[in-house]
């Protein structure tokens, strides 16, 4: 894994700065492709950035389904939003990502989604979300830089899918005492909202548990 995206969602503090500097990219200006998800609403306000994660399962599911053959997914393992001189509107891509990123504008009949700020990272700049982030909740670097930064940290990169694994080109930063072998349950948003324990439904008590990754 070289220079990519680590989140952190125990960084996350909802102020949606990732949210606004998205909409200033050039290749999509006004247009936010940064999706700020609050992880129990009424229970906590706890909150976490979605990306697009980039997924290797070898070929991201979005691009596996998408009849125009729309979705590019780069050498560098970036998959991109769809070319929107192909995209035909038809959402099959909305409901392959198991991430829930891919959006469809219904008024423009087009899929929008995170492509990593290519005109920015294929540069060597960082994405915009991570320029703005002021908790480092959403970090781009390698895996070096990032433990270089905060030892100890641990990451993951493979999602568990009720038996389907499915590995990405983005990390993710796990609690501390977490196996960083396994892989971090998805689903249901349970890929965002990874505590040391189970919960009950709809419920999440405030506890050390509950602390993702590791604290400012």
């Amino acid at each position: 894994m070289g220079r990519t995206i680590v989140i952190d969602p125990g960084r996350c503090i909802g102020c949606q700065a990732c949210v606004s500097a998205c909409r200033e990219c050039d290749s999509h200006r006004g247009k936010s492709m940064i999706h700020l998800d609050y992880l129990d609403q009424g229970a906590s306000v706890a909150s976490s950035p979605t990306v697009c994660m980039h997924c290797e399962d070898p070929v991201a599911p979005c691009a596996q389904v998408c009849p125009a053959e729309a979705i590019l997914v780069t050498p560098d393992g970036v998959v991109h939003d769809a070319d929107k001189s192909r995209c035909i509107g038809c959402g099959n891509c909305v409901s392959a990502c198991p991430m829930g990123v891919p959006k469809i504008d219904l008024e423009a009949k087009l899929q929008f989604k995170c492509n990593l700020c290519y005109d920015r990272t294929s540069y060597g700049l960082a994405p915009m979300c991570a320029t703005v982030c002021p908790t480092g909740s959403i970090f781009y670097g390698t895996l070096e830089e990032l433990r270089t930064e905060r030892p100890g940290v641990e990451v993951a990169s493979t999602f568990d899918f009720d038996g389907s694994i499915i590995s990405t080109g983005v990390a993710m930063v796990v609690p501390r005492g977490r196996p960083v072998d396994e892989p971090l349950p998805g689903g249901a948003g349970e890929h965002a909202r990874v505590t040391g324990s189970p919960q009950p439904a709809g419920h999440l008590e405030p506890s050390a548990d509950n602390v993702l990754g590791d604290p400012l």
